[in-house]
């Protein structure tokens, strides 16, 4: 279920803006870039016949669909080492090539005997290779070329990619207007953003870094990804509740009980100290029923002002906002909520979820940095004033909005969620679309505040990671129907895998 195909490792994601200039000033120190786009065409012939090896597909019959500019190149010169290696292989070339590194891989592939079609391409391929659109693309495609991406969509067998889904944008992950569907991406120099977001992870596939040319010092990262495992740290043997933390759940309407007990289950599923969710007092039998471990209290509580400050002395995280409403009896409790945040000297960790959200957007007001926010897009886009469809236009960008705007530390949740923990992002590897249900945002802000409390060595990302990987476990077993209830059990032995 992972993006990346490869072993675990931290890597930097640069704009596509960024890989051009890296390439340029490799080029200005005097190296050839014909010589690089030999040295990419090799690697990746070579992966591809790994690929092969590994799928035990015999004698395929390989298509290459070749582009005008250097990506194209990129697919002349695959064809050809392809060919080198004995495999069946043909180049489909609907457009003459325009680049001259591109002539010249035309060229190569031509005096090697490789056979060249521009005519409509007839079904029969085992595997095709996209080398259409590389990491240059920056505009809609015209009709002839949307038709061209249509028809190898439409192809039966094996899909890969070369540098990015052609059509597909590097930076936001939006097609223009519509892209290639691959099953692996075969990435040169460095990642892009667009394949780990959003619909580019669906276009994408599996995405395999091909590293090719050494970082300079001018070249800085604007996120990074991380597939390495969150680093869990064994309890001490001596260790007692007291040294995990009083974890405080506020949430639940008299309607709605059920995202406040699956945070607190979730919580304690985590290893916190204590957890104590405060809702209407209609939820507390059936919480107690549930989860016997996790103490109640009444919301009404919180407008007794000095009773509530002193309770909250013993309290270390709190968690706001699952299943709260939108009437004017919730948007006193978020009112009061506000107020005792910034009188509390003893929290160490607020995570603002769900209807806590709601409110926050209708009355905007900078925060600090242990306030973490954790919106989908929807609630991002009532956050930023804009529409739900604006927010995945550009999710980097929407990212740095919300903290530009509001201040704290925020989750932008989705495919390939986003973090943004004082002005670093990084980009979660894990996770599958099984784990698009309800509960699993409130699921997720109880995990990062019993996290918070029992393991506050990870990072935030490393908490996101963990309920991805929880999502991935589950998944394993059930693609479709997974439910958030189902998630505590499979955290805990997320969070246990390196002592079992």
């Amino acid at each position: 279920m992972h993006t990346l195909y490869h072993a675990p490792k931290k890597y930097p994601i640069y704009t596509a803006e960024q890989i051009k200039m890296w390439e340029s000033r490799w080029f200005s120190a005097g190296n050839s870039s014909f010589g690089l786009m030999q040295q990419a065409a090799m690697m990746m012939s070579e992966k591809i016949t790994n690929f092969i090896n590994h799928q035990q597909l015999s004698n395929p019959k390989i298509l290459v669909w070749c582009g005008v500019g250097n990506n194209g190149g990129d697919g002349y010169l695959i064809a050809s080492y392809l060919k080198q290696q004995n495999h069946w292989v043909k180049i489909y070339a609907p457009f003459d090539a325009k680049s001259q590194d591109c002539q010249t891989a035309r060229a190569f592939a031509e005096k090697l005997g490789v056979p060249i079609q521009n005519n409509t391409v007839n079904d029969g391929f085992d595997v095709h290779i996209d080398a259409l659109f590389g990491n240059g693309l920056n505009q809609p495609l015209d009709d002839t070329y949307q038709q061209v991406i249509q028809n190898f969509n439409q192809q039966s067998g094996i899909k890969i990619a070369i540098d990015i889904p052609s059509g597909l944008h590097p930076d936001t992950a939006v097609p223009m207007p519509i892209c290639i569907h691959a099953d692996f991406t075969l990435c040169a120099m460095g990642l892009k953003l667009g394949l780990l977001i959003g619909q580019g992870k669906t276009y994408a596939g599996k995405t395999v870094l091909i590293p090719l040319i050494p970082k300079d010092e001018q070249l800085t990262s604007i996120a990074t990804i991380d597939t390495c495992y969150p680093d869990i740290v064994p309890r001490a043997n001596h260790a007692h509740k007291g040294d995990f933390g009083h974890l405080l759940i506020i949430g639940g309407h008299q309607n709605m009980g059920g995202a406040a007990l699956m945070a607190g289950v979730t919580a304690m599923a985590c290893g916190v100290g204590k957890v104590t969710v405060m809702c209407h007092k209609n939820h507390h039998s059936a919480i107690l029923a549930h989860s016997p471990n996790v103490m109640v209290k009444d919301m009404n509580d919180i407008f007794d002002r000095q009773s509530f400050a002193d309770y909250l002395l013993d309290i270390d995280g709190v968690v706001f906002g699952m299943g709260l409403g939108r009437d004017t009896w919730s948007k006193q409790v978020y009112q009061s909520m506000i107020t005792m945040i910034y009188q509390s000297y003893s929290l160490k960790t607020v995570i603002f979820d769900a209807d806590a959200l709601y409110f926050l957007a209708k009355h905007p007001q900078k925060l600090p940095d242990f306030i973490i926010l954790t919106p989908h897009d929807g609630e991002a886009a009532r956050l930023l004033n804009t529409k739900t469809p604006t927010i995945n236009q550009d999710r980097l960008f929407s990212l740095q909005a919300l903290s530009q705007k509001f201040g704290g530390t925020w989750v932008l949740k989705g495919a390939g969620s986003l973090v943004c923990d004082k002005g670093e992002i990084g980009v979660c590897a894990f996770g599958n679309p099984a784990m698009a249900t309800a509960g699993m945002g409130d699921v997720l802000a109880g995990l990062i505040g019993g996290l918070k409390l029992s393991q506050p060595q990870l990072s935030l990302l490393d908490m996101i990671s963990i309920h991805a990987l929880a999502g991935d476990y589950l998944a394993n077993k059930t693609k479709i129907g997974l439910e958030a209830v189902q998630m505590p059990k499979a955290i805990t032995k997320i969070l246990n895998q390196k002592f079992s």
